[in-house]
C-alpha cells in the first residue's frame, strides 16, 4: 500500500516552503497539481525535477479512481494546489476521501494556509472560530449569511478583490455596521496589508481605496449578551 501526502505550498513568499515539503515533492512517484503551469514555477524554483499531473475540480471525479489504484499498488503520491493547503477552498477533499475509503494512508504536512495568519493578526478572538471560506456567489448566499447572524465565534471568509466591498456591505447588513472586522490581503507577499476596524470603517476605506489582491476577511462573532433568547 502506498501513501498520499497532502503538501502545502507558499501562499506568497517562497521562503514559507518547508524542507520536508521539498523532499516529499522530490521523492514522490507522482505529483498532482491544481494547475501544472503554476506549480511548474514552484518546482523549478526549488530545483525539483518531477513530473506534474493535473488534478483539479474539473477532473478529480474522473481521475481519483486511477490514482487510488496506483496508491494501492504502492505508489507515493503528493498532492499540491496553486497555493496553501489542498482541501482548504482548493481541490483535495474528494481524493482524500477516496484514499481513506480504500485504506490508503494519508498524511497532511503542516504548512502554509492563508486564514491562520489573517486570523491571528486580526486582533479578534482566535480561541474559537469558524472557517466559512468563499460564500456562495448567488444561490444560497443570503441563507448562509442569515444562518451566521447568531454566530458567536470569530468568522473567517475568503473573497476576491472584485467582491470585497459588496461582501463587506452585506456583512454590515446582516451583522451590524459596528461589528469589528479585519480585511487582510496579499498574505506573505510584498504588499501584505491588514485593515482593521468596524465594518462601517472598512467599507469607507475600500470605497476610497480600490481593493487589490486576494482577501481574507475576519469578522468578530456576536457578543453573547446580544444574542436573541431561545423561544
Amino acid at each position: 500500500m502506498g501513501l498520499l501526502y497532502i503538501v502545502p505550498t507558499p501562499v506568497g513568499n517562497m521562503e514559507d516552503m518547508t524542507l520536508r515539503a521539498i523532499r516529499i515533492l522530490k521523492e514522490a512517484d507522482l505529483v498532482l497539481a491544481e494547475d501544472t503551469r503554476t506549480s511548474g514555477v514552484l518546482l523549478k524554483h526549488f530545483e525539483i525535477k518531477n513530473q506534474l499531473y493535473a488534478h483539479h475540480k474539473f477532473n478529480e471525479h474522473g481521475t481519483s479512481a486511477s490514482i487510488v489504484e496506483r496508491l494501492k499498488a504502492g505508489a507515493t503520491v503528493a498532492l499540491i494546489s496553486d497555493a496553501g493547503t489542498p482541501g482548504i477552498s482548493d481541490p483535495g477533499f474528494f481524493l482524500v476521501r477516496e484514499a481513506v475509503s480504500a485504506g490508503v494512508t494519508v498524511q497532511c504536512l503542516p504548512g502554509a494556509t492563508a486564514f491562520v495568519p489573517a486570523l491571528v493578526s486580526s486582533g479578534l478572538p482566535c480561541d474559537r472560530f469558524c472557517f466559512e471560506g468563499f460564500l456562495p456567489q448567488k444561490k444560497g448566499r443570503a441563507t448562509r449569511l442569515d444562518s451566521l447572524r447568531e454566530e458567536t465565534r470569530t468568522m473567517i471568509f475568503y473573497e476576491s478583490p472584485y467582491r470585497v466591498l459588496k461582501t463587506l456591505e452585506q456583512f454590515a447588513e446582516y451583522f451590524g455596521e459596528d461589528r469589528r472586522a479585519s480585511a487582510c490581503r496579499e498574505i506573505s507577499k510584498i504588499h501584505e496589508e491588514s485593515v482593521r476596524g468596524t465594518l462601517a470603517e472598512l467599507i469607507a476605506h475600500f470605497k476610497e481605496t480600490e481593493p487589490r489582491g486576494e482577501f481574507v476577511i475576519v469578522v468578530a462573532g456576536k457578543n453573547v449578551k446580544e444574542r436573541k433568547p431561545n423561544n
